[in-house]
């Protein structure tokens, strides 16, 4: 609105000194309307916008997929005749015949208990690594911290296919230096590409890569900790090891929840190492793990429906498992427990 004008007025039929009010117009109602609400339809569209990006790369690279994978494992090929020529091969519906097919596999079955063996060496060891290394670390007389950090982090920058490779190496007799140094000094020289000490093994190489990065979560923690807390722990007398057994590891129990859950879906997930130590030994099957029995199916066989199928068994139970987990960690945790 603009202000009113009072200046003098002479003219005609006007007496000397007479003022004149002139007023602007007002604005249309409903253009004013009309612009509030082009311009809160922007507002509310703004985090669509944002979104928008992200919503497109998990329907192409994650959504898609797995919809691809369900449709896959509830197809065959169908052979007419001899399997020649145009129109001998067909595919056709399934059903859950391939579901069926892969829980009744007894190749999946031992590949899964393999897993859970491995898993029962390497998780508990790698957190319980990684609990201690971050606690020595957060220590108030740790000297040279941020290169140990460094140190005990930069493995896991390692990608999984060399490390198994140089541990591979390391572990044959031939060309192994430690087999070397046992011979040498007349010790027993065990093979750990053989029997049960391959567990050992393909433990360590998860071990070595892993434990920094669950050092670090830890450590970060850690970190978050007011220091209010440590110096009324240092007012009553507690000692370094009270401190981090009364107070620390309490409060970084759902950290410990965090990498124990990343724990067991990397488990389950096993591929590379086994993998890449087979052509070393002949004590690792193809089919050791659940994701190399699917491999050998998919690319091996060809048999990329019952493959689907199995990748579609093994989804399911590790979202079975997850979901179990923090189920079971969240009811403790609004029941006050510790995790």
């Amino acid at each position: 609105m603009k202000a009113a004008d009072t200046r003098p007025v002479r003219g005609p039929g006007r007496a000397p000194g007479t003022t004149r009010t002139s007023q602007a117009p007002p604005a249309p109602v409903g253009r004013e309307r009309a612009g509030r609400g082009r311009a809160g339809r922007r507002v509310r569209g703004a985090p669509y916008a944002f979104l928008l990006p992200a919503v497109v790369l998990f329907a192409l690279f994650f959504a898609l997929p797995i919809g691809y994978a369900l449709y896959l494992s509830l197809r065959k090929v169908e052979v007419k005749g001899l399997g020649l020529g145009r129109g001998a091969r067909e595919e056709v519906w399934a059903g859950l015949s391939n579901y069926t097919g892969a829980l009744s596999d007894s190749e999946l079955l031992g590949s899964a208990l393999r897993v859970l063996g491995y898993g029962a060496i390497v998780v508990p060891s790698m957190l319980g690594l990684a609990l201690v290394l971050a606690l020595m670390l957060d220590a108030e007389r740790t000297r040279l911290g941020g290169f140990s950090r460094l140190a005990i982090f930069l493995p896991y920058a390692v990608p999984g296919v060399i490390a198994a490779l140089m541990w591979g190496f390391l572990y044959l007799p031939d060309v192994s230096p430690f087999h070397y140094l046992l011979q040498r000094a007349g010790l027993p020289q065990p093979d750990l590409l053989d029997g049960g000490p391959l567990y050992v093994a393909l433990a360590n190489i998860a071990l070595w890569g892993g434990t920094g990065f669950n050092m670090i979560v830890i450590y970060t923690s850690l970190r978050s900790i007011p220091a209010e807390i440590y110096e009324a722990a240092r007012l009553d007398g507690c000692s370094q090891f009270q401190t981090a057994l009364r107070i620390k590891i309490p409060i970084v129990a759902p950290s410990l929840v965090l990498t124990f859950f990343f724990s067991i879906i990397a488990t389950l997930q096993v591929f590379s190492e086994p993998t890449t130590l087979r052509p070393l030994t002949n004590s690792l099957p193809s089919t050791w793990s659940p994701l190399m029995k699917v491999y050998q199916d998919a690319f091996v066989k060809g048999d990329i429906y019952s493959a689907a199928a199995t990748s579609v068994v093994i989804a399911a139970i590790t979202l079975v498992l997850s979901f179990g987990f923090l189920k079971t960690v969240g009811s403790r945790s609004n029941r006050g427990e510790t995790p």
